[in-house]
């Protein structure tokens, strides 16, 4: 489930970007001295803008939602939040809890030299 979600994710993200390139700006007009005449484009005189926005308001909800969804369920995968506070408390017991290394009494590293006469 989540993968084929993650697969339209992507395929929508790339829709997008692809969709916004082919949008003409605010500045356009100015690209119509050079040969873009909008009365012989498939859209018709009034050209693309509609139909690229309701596109693109579309795949920008649709977007939206695979990425809500895989919050989701990547938080359910993740199981119970967690808070740094919490994990350094338990640190901190375990490190008390745990046993001091045993002293041997045998050594000598601790003894005072013996006399020397």
């Amino acid at each position: 489930m989540g993968q084929i979600l993650l697969v339209i994710h992507v395929v929508i993200a790339v829709a997008i970007v692809v969709l916004v390139l082919l949008q003409h700006g605010k500045g356009a007009d100015a690209g119509a001295a050079f040969g873009s005449g909008a009365s012989s484009t498939v859209f018709g005189s009034r050209g693309s803008a509609s139909f690229l926005v309701k596109i693109t308001a579309l795949l920008a909800t649709g977007f939206f939602l695979t990425s809500l969804t895989l919050a989701m369920l990547a938080s359910r995968e993740a199981g119970p939040p967690a808070s740094v506070v919490d994990m350094v408390d338990e640190q901190v017991e375990l490190e008390q809890a745990a046993p001091e290394a045993p002293v041997d009494e045998d050594s000598d590293e601790d003894a005072p030299p013996p006399p020397s006469d």
